[in-house]
């Protein structure tokens, strides 16, 4: 039997149980008041430094929305949640107000002025770093305000019809001007509901293969295609303060508009019927083309068509990745397979990179063909120089290499040439800047550009600043953090020609939150720009070390073991064991450390780490990883997670920080997979928490995580690894809980609902915690906090007090 619980926001079935219920009261509930203080404390604010690193904007914000941020109407639309009063993205965490300083740390702090309620959601800097914009919500739609670094104080609003359903705005190569989309003029009422259905809703395929990954919130009938065209159907424009609009062409389903070097040209993405119930927006039929800023049609740049037989983790036919040349006028790139987008396919080279200049009426060229899978492109001062990044799925390996163009038969220099899983390997990112209209390239000083990488060690990260000569491939370190704290670069000046640059770093420790600082190398001087303080201060005396073990197999693994402020020596606690499963190509890859011990300790939002204050060890990203042939690794998944959960708690134990038989589990997401599947074949722990996990893999037929068999080809493996098929041996406690509106692909809320229907159908000991309102993460107070009151409930009673 069920006994239903009931509030006007939050219900629950449990089983009838000869324990008392969890909670001696409906609703939601409050964790230990040392966890609502710490949860509640307001973050610092987020701080957005102009191009030209002079200027700061500090955005304050709040540390949780409310619930009824969550409960407004949402209209769910080919994969989107759209907000039908403001046109965009449905949204729930704001900045709640906007400053503008300075970089000089005693320079004014300058209110900008924004009627309340504030809701600010989205900032962006002109690359020219002379003005900035920002996009307000309100009670009648988007607006979009400009303001000037000369007078921040004195913003001018734009337009109050801004739409962001399919994409938001961008700034015009002359830095002043923004290409944008706007909701028609006089678009009247939206399409009424039919007050009774005209008739089934049909779906027909016939001898078409599309393999298709789960997604949710799709179109599903008629009036979802009408909804959809009148909430994206835009009229694009070029705004300008103190200037009527600019409108280019006609209303339409646009997708994307992005300003050609020249100011003169536009790319733009057409969306065009028939939609599809199985697909998301990114995949309907599409007309991409280059248009004058009159809005008149230049060229037809693709036709594209539903992209529906796609095979899994391949890629369409046809032209894609279609984008502008930065550094030339008007040139276009994009990309071609030549693998017929199938990577099990075998050729030499999977892609080819092709491009056409303005006026476009000569044929495209041959540029680049390229070995692997295209990722990417990296433009740089001199136009003749591009770098292309690939990835090699089968070896799970990225290559990056620098092409001369002017030169077409010189072989390429490698830059990278890596496992994508090898952290200690990793040389860092280029570094780019904007260049003058506004595109991206590497910043350069000389024939050297910027090297910034995480710099992970056995020890954890200590990031770092290298230069590289790309003419004779030289590396040169200039500097790295020092052990104790984490920092990181920000940005190199523009300013620096030299081997001893000025920079920018952020920079926290345990004890110290993170703040900004000017680095000098030339006069090793550092100059603080901001100055946090630090929030939680009661968190200070909380302990934490990577600790490192071996699975049985021998594979090294590694966790954040964290302690109470109060712990003592010698004294044995629960120990709560929290993980996420990675997949790996080979053991070296997979020992290597990924934590950062030096990190600023915070705990904030349904942080499984607010358990540390309730008397628990906690070790935290315990490695799970799945070691293995991509096509075949999770042939062993289950073995594999047991003997990484096995080895974590031997280690644990013979530390003398944890009592082996008050052990718990959890996990969020693929985490929650992990942890349903240890309850289900082994004995390791008295107690779990899976939180938006997926359970049963046959709802997910078409692959999942890094799985790329479909269910048809590895039918055991997929059974194997659903903890949903093995339901009857989980007599381990478990707690589910999942948001309701979760739209991640392939966890689907019912999965948490089955499951636990499954356990509790089978004897097993199960609570199912369903939050209104909540996605995959959970982020409205009143459900953070009853997600950490469950936690700490289910914990004390199955693991703390275990007998």
């Amino acid at each position: 039997m069920l006994r239903r619980i009931m509030s006007p926001t939050h219900v629950l079935l449990i089983p009838l149980m000869t324990v008392a219920p969890l909670f001696a009261e409906t609703g939601y509930q409050l964790p230990p008041k040392e966890i609502v203080d710490i949860i509640d404390v307001k973050p610092e604010p987020s701080i957005s430094m102009s191009p030209d690193a002079s200027c700061m904007l500090f955005a304050d914000r709040d540390s949780m929305p409310d619930i009824a941020d969550f409960a407004r109407r949402i209209v769910p639309l080919a994969g989107m949640r759209i907000d039908p009063i403001t046109n965009s993205d449905f949204q729930t965490d704001f900045y709640r107000g906007l400053s503008f300083r300075l970089r000089s740390a005693d320079s004014p702090l300058v209110p900008i002025p924004i009627a309340a309620p504030v809701k600010l959601s989205g900032i962006s800097w002109s690359h020219d770093s002379k003005s900035f914009a920002y996009t307000l919500e309100t009670t009648k739609g988007m607006e979009l305000w400009w303001a000037s670094i000369e007078a921040p104080n004195q913003p001018i609003k734009l337009t109050d019809r801004l739409s962001g359903v399919l994409f938001g705005f961008d700034w015009m190569p002359d830095g002043k001007r923004i290409l944008c989309a706007l909701v028609p003029e006089n678009r009247g009422p939206e399409p009424a509901a039919p007050a009774a259905p005209l008739g089934p809703n049909i779906q027909e395929s016939y001898g078409n293969k599309s393999p298709t990954r789960t997604f949710q919130d799709l179109l599903a009938s008629p009036h979802d295609e009408a909804l959809f065209e009148y909430f994206g159907t835009t009229q694009l424009a070029i705004l300008e303060p103190n200037q009527q609009p600019r409108l280019l062409g006609k209303p339409a389903l646009w997708a994307s508009a992005m300003p050609a070097p020249d100011g003169k040209h536009l790319l733009v993405t057409k969306i065009k019927r028939p939609f599809s119930y199985l697909q998301t927006v990114g995949s309907f039929p599409k007309s991409i083309e280059v248009m004058d800023t009159s809005g008149a049609l230049v060229y037809l740049a693709a036709d594209i068509p539903l992209e529906e037989n796609i095979p899994i983790e391949g890629v369409r036919l046809g032209r894609r990745s279609l984008q502008w040349h930065a550094g030339r006028p008007a040139t276009l790139l994009w990309v071609e397979a030549l693998d017929g987008g199938d990577p099990k396919n075998k050729v030499p080279h999977r892609d080819q990179i092709k491009t056409l200049d303005a006026p476009f009426r000569d044929a495209p060229r041959d540029l680049i063909k390229v070995e692997h899978r295209f990722s990417g492109l990296s433009y740089f001062a001199d136009p003749n120089q591009v770098m292309t990044s690939e990835i090699d799925r089968d070896r799970r390996w990225i290559r990056s290499l620098l092409y001369e163009l002017s030169k077409p038969n010189e072989a390429p220099k490698v830059i990278v040439d890596r496992s994508s899983r090898d952290r200690y390997g990793d040389p860092g990112r280029m570094l780019a800047k904007a260049d003058a209209t506004g595109y991206p390239i590497v910043q350069q000083s000389g024939e050297w550009v910027w090297l910034v990488g995480q710099g992970a060690t056995p020890e954890g990260n200590l990031p770092f600043l290298d230069r590289k000569n790309l003419k004779t491939l030289e590396t040169e370190r200039l500097w790295r953090c020092t052990a104790g704290t984490l920092e990181s670069v920000a940005t190199v000046l523009a300013s620096t020609v030299n081997s001893k640059p000025q920079f920018i770093t952020r920079r926290e420790s345990p004890t110290e939150p993170a703040n900004y600082f000017l680095r000098d190398l030339e006069s090793n001087k550092e100059t603080a720009i901001t100055s946090f303080k630090d929030p939680t201060p009661q968190l200070r005396g909380i302990k934490k070390r990577i600790v490192k073990y071996n699975r049985a197999d021998g594979v090294p693994l590694s966790a954040t073991l964290y302690l109470p402020a109060d712990y003592k020596e010698g004294t044995k606690l629960p120990l709560i064991v929290w993980a996420y499963p990675l997949e790996f190509s080979d053991a070296s890859t997979a020992g290597q450390v990924s934590a950062n011990p030096s990190a600023f300790t915070r705990i904030s939002g349904i942080s499984h780490l607010a358990l540390v204050t309730q008397g628990y060890a906690v070790m935290d990203d315990a490695t799970m990883p799945v070691i293995g042939d991509p096509d075949t690794m999770n042939d062993t998944f289950v073995e594999q997670i047991v003997g990484a959960a096995q080895a974590a708690i031997d280690h644990a134990v013979s530390l003398g920080v944890a009592d082996r038989n008050r052990v718990g589990v959890g996990g969020h997401s693929y985490g929650a997979f992990m942890t349903a599947n240890l309850l289900a074949h082994s004995q390791l722990f008295k107690a779990g928490v899976a939180r938006s996990g997926a359970y049963n893999r046959t709802l997910t037929p078409f692959g999942f995580q890094a799985e790329r068999r479909p269910i048809w080809e590895a039918k055991e493996v997929y059974a194997n690894v659903s903890p949903f098929m093995y339901a009857d041996k989980i007599k381990t406690p478990i707690l589910f809980i999942h948001g309701e509106k979760d739209d991640n692909p392939g966890t689907f809320p019912i999965q948490s609902q089955r499951m636990y229907q499954a356990v509790k159908g089978n004897g097993g000991d199960a609570r199912l915690v369903m939050l209104p309102h909540e996605s995959h993460g959970y982020r409205a107070r009143q459900s953070v906090l009853h997600t950490q009151a469950e936690m700490v409930n289910w914990f004390n009673r199955f693991v703390r007090d275990a007998k």
